[in-house]
């Protein structure tokens, strides 16, 4: 590098930020006699549950810093909750790790385990775009791959699984998900499974990488992300956790506290309180089952194929047209979708029609598509 030049800025190797190319169609989405209906993200809408509210105030008072590994109350009630739930089992509250949201812990992981250079971390064909974010930050290659064959003798040191699929909806059976741990285990290669979507199964049942199914009980070379923000409404406290291979999780311990990533106390005081509770969690569900009823057939009458979307909190669909054709014509109804080619080339005609919206605006959504 010449003398006294400055190195290029960090940002100019990360491709655009994709909500940031909607600008025109929101605008005209926003321009609707009833307003705009936006169901191009996945943020929640619903109020957070009064006990998780009650738990984050009661704890405001902490003055001290946080414990990065969280507390043991927290990690128990992780274990326990994955346990009841999703019928993971084998699971050391030790192997489970508080990270500050998910997208966190995604958009990090490859610098956290130290990978770059010759490096090639390996995400699914159609993904949610941090995938690569975390790749490229760490300076590693990404390389898109939806099966296993498409890899030849490769061993790459990260590959991420995502069941329920974000954007498609699609779910991965106790075959497919078995198959691939077994290619992994035998080549050394970290599975990281984003299971955000997992207590969201509509047409189907989301298995966790961590199920006994899948792992026979045996979480070494396997990590499961879990988020807050969907089944809890906690997207705004920044609410997640990690688990499995116990050696991987104490790796990123050690490492997040030189980093100072630590989850503020009384989230993680929220978060027990939300680990511990099934019926808001099952509330937060029966709210977007009614939209996706709502929604799905709407789509279907106006001439849309929904493809996949099985499970999840999208409709992946389809009118046969580029995908940002298809969001003009949403938005010329007062619609605003996600364009598919946000998480991949494979997406170019399809878009990604999120169930987060009021009820209210999810029934101006149907009869605007009636």
């Amino acid at each position: 590098m010449p003398e006294g030049a400055r190195r290029p800025l960090r940002s100019a190797s990360l491709p655009v930020f994709p909500w940031d190319t909607l600008a025109d169609v929101t605008a005209l989405a926003r321009a609707h006699p009833d307003g705009i209906v936006d169901l191009s993200v996945g943020t929640p809408v619903d109020p957070v549950a009064p006990l998780i509210r009650d738990a984050l105030a009661a704890a405001g008072g902490a003055p001290g810093y946080p414990t990065t590994a969280g507390t043991p109350t927290l990690r128990e009630a992780a274990v326990a909750a994955l346990h009841r739930r999703y019928a993971v089992t084998g699971l050391s509250p030790d192997a489970v790790l508080p990270v500050i949201g998910t997208k966190e812990l995604i958009a990090w992981l490859p610098t956290l385990l130290g990978l770059g250079g010759a490096a090639t971390v390996v995400v699914p064909e159609l993904a949610y775009p941090t995938y690569e974010v975390g790749a490229l930050l760490a300076g590693a290659a990404v390389l898109r791959a939806e099966s296993l064959t498409q890899l030849g003798p490769a061993s790459p040191p990260l590959v991420y699984l995502n069941s329920p699929s974000n954007p498609t909806g699609k779910v991965l059976g106790a075959d497919h998900l078995r198959k691939v741990v077994g290619w992994a285990r035998e080549r050394g290669v970290l599975i990281a499974s984003d299971e955000c979507y997992l207590g969201l199964g509509w047409d189907a049942t989301p298995l966790s990488v961590l199920h006994p199914e899948v792992c026979d009980g045996d979480h070494t070379g396997l990590l499961a992300v879990h988020s807050l923000s969907k089944t809890s409404s906690l997207a705004g406290y920044r609410a997640g956790f990690v688990a499995g291979d116990p050696a991987v999780v104490a790796e990123l311990l050690a490492v997040r506290k030189h980093a100072g990533m630590m989850v503020p106390t009384p989230v993680q005081a929220a978060m027990v309180a939300a680990l511990d509770d099934d019926a808001h969690e099952q509330s937060q569900r029966e709210r977007y089952a009614r939209r996706r009823d709502a929604l799905l057939p709407a789509l279907r009458s106006a001439g849309f194929t929904v493809d996949h979307s099985e499970a999840g909190l999208y409709l992946w669909a389809t009118r046969g047209e580029p995908c940002r054709d298809t969001v003009g014509w949403l938005a010329q109804r007062g619609i605003l979708a996600a364009p598919g080619e946000f998480y991949g080339p494979r997406g170019a005609r399809h878009v990604r029609v999120a169930l987060t919206a009021t009820d209210e605006r999810v029934a101006a959504a149907v009869q605007r598509l009636s």
